[in-house]
């Protein structure tokens, strides 16, 4: 009989040992047992939030199936309470019995409780299982507002579920900041600060006492704090550290640490030779770690030795982070708190754009030992390079904390790397191996490499990089590096454009026949029908451009993720009458809607159905709204201070001047959204400074500033012009905006596509100020088409009735199965509009049926969304991927084949599919799932 191998505990970092035990071929030589306390196979706690929103399902890193493919026996909802090492048996809770000859100990660790009075009261929780977010989320049902002690990453995590499920939320922190552990008090306090902007109230140097409960029903309804404070509140969740599950180790006399922990060495055993412990349990020279990449190299290490290699050992690991917390980049490496004698400091901080960045420097300054960074993290691979020693630091090392557009940002990149350097943190990949793996298999892609290495798999703060480390080998390799749209067109985005204006081209199919191949894509098709409304404004959902259309602009509003909508109207400038926003009010009551002040001075309205938007609409064009575009690659807002009009301080009417501005180029289609705001004197109350370009009045005039943003890479406009009239503000802008439409690839802002020119802010100056080009009339002629031509596209879609059947949420079936898989019919062929979908209902089931133009194949599949979990798929955008007809999922774009239903983006998901027919123009289903049906013709 094979020898049992026991793996106590089924989290992140049991999954790992798992898949490293598959790869050196545990399973050939092991019974491998898994005992898991919770019922559910390992899912990604990192991204534990995510369950609050979306279905938990998505979160699970391994399957059934998986699982006995390997041959891999999963007990779960039980723990194992001790092990007699003697005898080598494993005693159960459930009272049973287990044999082991080798055990890994990966049960992780506990969320820490304050000893506390009412701790256990209803009302009361921990965060740390899916258990606990279904438990939280049901009692939140019935409460009026939330706390969260605590104010580390799980704490900032929790309290932001809190907020999402509606809850006036207060954060409550012991030390005197956030994130004690990876930030100092500065960032700290902007990091703060950008939580309190969520709606969050955050108390730091704040000591629970105690949880103040009710006298009859015992449930919370407070905390008392240790200056006598108290907080009225319905729920309490504790969040307030972790400590190591190590009552295991104590029951069976392992040595456990001073600090908790079972102790382990090099390889990960634990005082006896046939037990091993892996990840937040596992106590290595003092020290346990609670981060998930430690455990990953645990699992492998432990792994390696039990499978008889030497391999690798653990002697510490890397402390560097880098999260997305609460929607703010945050990152800490080396010694970043500054403990080492006689360091310097180096800092940075951008209030406006809500970036700090502090380099800790050796005592002669010649070298990075540290570092923090809060709000824009992408310099944080080659940072903590250097603070390793693996990369130089430069003979100025604050050039590599300045803004992008400042000119004096020394810029470095993945090829100043050496190979030793760690990518991806998560599962300690370095950029050697993901080189050595690119040379030898030959990949071409992400996603290949990805897979190869797992690098990116994990929290995916690594991806871009990658991405840079695989265009650099392919140079390398002798390779051109794609500048193709999409696999149907070989062309870039400009010279498509260049292209269509050239010879006159209005159409996709005409540019698709005369210049691409296929039906075209979830990419090339938006992009696409941003060009031509940019080069030849007209109605956008007309004729064969609604095909082309995302789901935002196909029904003019945003998805949100629970496939409702949200409507913003336009409000330029900022200003808005009385009457204005009583209506809004109205609509958002009749409605039931959840409202919003967005950061561009207008009112967002979430949680329409599809169904819901026209007579939304109705109501708001009436009132003398128009559509905002906030669901278009368009310009959103034009936020203004109240300048000279109501300011002391204002020197021009800003609020005019944006107006103005927002009336000009609202509808303007373009690569990516366009921001801008008029300040209306230099105090910067509209933070013109942030955004695609931003207006700051003078005494004279206006200063122009362009290609700023405060997107996922912030960074400062650069001074274009200074001092110009209103008109030759507006000329400028209009040739601007036109040069950044025509040249600009796909999705990128104004302040990337600013960096990749190599001219810099004078060359941009010599083109559009100085005409070195000979293009300015162009656009200018361009930009004046745009404003002749203008029409709201909402009060557009609402004058002709034919244009709401898109509006529809599902259709019945036109008539009935006797029995199961009979024929139904479901829908008249000709209510089918070309290469859109039609979501039809058939008792509880929902289909998405989709109409191919040029063959008129028609397709029935599900429409439900297999990972985001929402019945949206026939909202998607269809085309083709090496000539199979797909449709790609308007939620987070995995694509789909319409024959078989695999997903191309993870073979392993799949969507059913239907058989259908067509009988006298009635399109007819069975209701059973096929196995890649062939596709009816009309």
């Amino acid at each position: 009989m094979k020898p049992t191998l026991l793996l106590i505990g089924h989290g992140m970092v049991g999954q790992r040992f798992l898949e490293a035990a598959v790869e050196h071929g545990l399973q050939d030589t092991h019974a491998i047992v898994v005992v898991g306390e919770e019922p559910e196979l390992a899912y990604d706690r990192v991204h534990l939030t995510d369950a609050f929103t979306s279905d938990p399902g998505l979160l699970a890193l391994t399957t059934r199936e998986w699982v006995e493919q390997h041959g891999i026996r999963f007990v779960g909802g039980v723990t194992v309470d001790r092990l007699e090492r003697g005898s080598r048996k494993a005693i159960l809770s459930s009272g049973e019995v287990g044999k082991y000859d080798v055990a890994v100990i990966a049960t992780g660790s506990a969320p820490f409780v304050p000893d506390i009075d009412g701790r256990d009261a209803p009302g009361s929780f921990v965060y740390r299982t899916l258990a606990d977010v279904e438990a939280i989320t049901t009692y939140a049902a019935g409460c009026r507002s939330g706390i969260v002690i605590g104010g580390g990453l799980l704490g900032l995590e929790a309290a932001n579920a809190l907020r999402l499920l509606g809850l006036p939320t207060s954060v409550v922190e012991f030390a005197p900041r956030l994130m004690p552990a990876q930030l100092d008090q500065r960032g700290a306090q902007l990091l703060q600060r950008k939580i309190e902007s969520l709606g969050l109230d955050v108390h730091c140097n704040a000591a629970a006492q105690r949880v103040i409960c009710h006298a009859e029903t015992g449930a919370v309804i407070g905390v008392e704090f240790a200056d006598g404070t108290v907080i009225e509140t319905d729920m309490v969740v504790f969040s307030a550290g972790i400590r190591p599950r190590d009552a295991i180790g104590r029951a069976s006399e392992l040595a456990c640490g001073a600090r908790g922990g079972v102790v382990i060495d090099e390889a990960c055993r634990t005082a006896d030779r046939n037990v091993f412990a892996i990840g937040e349990v596992a106590s290595y020279d003092g020290r346990c770690y609670g981060l998930v990449a430690p455990g990953y190299l645990m699992a492998e290490v432990a792994a390696a030795h039990i499978s008889g290699r030497n391999g690798p050992i653990f002697t510490g690991a890397n402390l560097d982070t880098m999260l997305k917390l609460v929607g703010v980049d945050v990152a800490s490496f080396g010694d970043a708190h500054g403990a080492t004698p006689d360091c310097q400091e180096l800092v940075y901080v951008d209030d406006l754009l809500g970036t700090y960045s502090k380099l800790v420097l050796s005592a002669k300054a010649n070298t990075i030992i540290g570092g923090v960074l809060v709000g824009d993290t992408t310099t944080f691979g080659i940072l903590s390079e250097m603070a390793k020693g693996t990369v130089p630091t430069p003979k100025n090392p604050g050039s590599l904390i300045l803004p992008a557009s400042s000119g004096e940002r020394t810029t470095l990149t993945v090829a100043d790397l050496p190979e030793a350097a760690s990518v991806c943190s998560c599962h300690n990949i370095t950029k050697g191996a993901i080189c050595a793996s690119i040379r030898e298999c030959g990949w071409e892609s992400v996603k290949d490499v990805t897979i190869a290495t797992k690098a990116g798999s994990g929290c995916g703060s690594c991806v871009s990089m990658v991405k840079d480390i695989l265009n650099v080998e392919l140079q390398a390799a002798g390779k051109t590096v794609s500048k193709a749209l999409c696999e149907h067109f070989l062309q870039s985005r400009q010279e498509l454009f260049d292209l269509m204006r050239m010879h006159n081209i209005a159409s996709f199919s005409e540019l698709v026949n005369r210049h691409g191949t296929g039906r075209g894509c979830e990419i090339c098709k938006p992009a696409v029908a941003s060009m031509l409304a940019s080069w030849n404004p007209g109605y956008i959902l007309s004729g064969e451009e609604a095909s082309l259309q995302d789901t935002n602009d196909h029904v003019l509003a945003n998805i949100q993720r629970d496939g409702t909508y949200s409507v913003v109207p336009r409000v330029p400038g900022g200003e808005i009458t009385p009457d204005k926003l009583i209506v809004l009010g109205e609509v958002a009551r009749d409605y039931g809607l959840y409202t919003k002040i967005t950061g561009g001075q207008r009112v967002d309205l979430f949680g329409a159905t599809i169904d819901q938007l026209p007579a939304i609409w109705q109501r708001l064009i009436d009132a003398g709204f128009e559509s905002g575009h906030a669901y278009g690659k368009a310009l959103r807002t034009v936020k203004s201070c109240v300048g000279s009009t109501w300011c002391r301080y204002g020197v021009q009417d800003a609020v005019a001047t944006a107006i103005e501005i927002e009336n000009r180029y609202r509808g303007l289609r373009s690569p990516h959204k366009l921001k801008s705001a008029v300040s209306g004197c230099a105090r910067e109350c509209a933070e013109a400074q942030s955004k695609d370009f931003g207006i700051i009045a003078t005494e004279r005039g206006y200063n122009l500033y362009v290609c700023g943003n405060g997107g996922m890479r912030p960074q400062h406009a650069a001074l274009f012009a200074e001092d110009l009239s209103t008109e030759e503000l507006l000329t400028t802008l209009d040739r601007f905006l036109m040069f950044y439409i025509r040249t600009a690839d796909r999705l990128e802002r104004t302040a990337t596509w600013f960096n990749k020119r190599d001219g810099g802010i004078e060359e941009l100056r010599d083109i559009i100020l100085h005409d070195s080009l000979g293009i300015c009339a162009e656009l200018e002629a361009d930009m004046a088409r745009h404003v002749e031509r203008y029409e709201c596209e909402w009060a557009a879609a609402l004058k002709d009735p034919k244009r709401h059947s898109r509006f529809r949420s599902v259709v019945g079936p036109i008539g009935s199965a006797q029995q199961s898989g009979d024929w139904m019919p479901l829908i008249d062929v000709a209510d089918l509009e070309p290469d859109r979908g039609v979501a039809c209902k058939v008792g509880d089931v929902e289909l998405a049926v989709f109409k191919l133009s040029g063959n008129n194949c028609l397709h029935v599949v599900q429409n439900l969304d297999p990972f985001s979990g929402v019945s949206v798929i026939s909202r998607g955008i269809v085309g083709d991927r090496c000539g199979e007809a797909k449709v790609s999922s308007p939620m987070y774009k995995q694509s789909f084949s319409l024959t078989s239903g695999l997903c191309f983006d993870d073979p392993t998901v799949s969507l059913d599919v239907y058989p259908t027919r067509v009988v006298n123009g009635i399109l007819e289903v069975q209701l059973v799932k096929a196995i890649a049906p062939e596709p009816v013709s009309i």
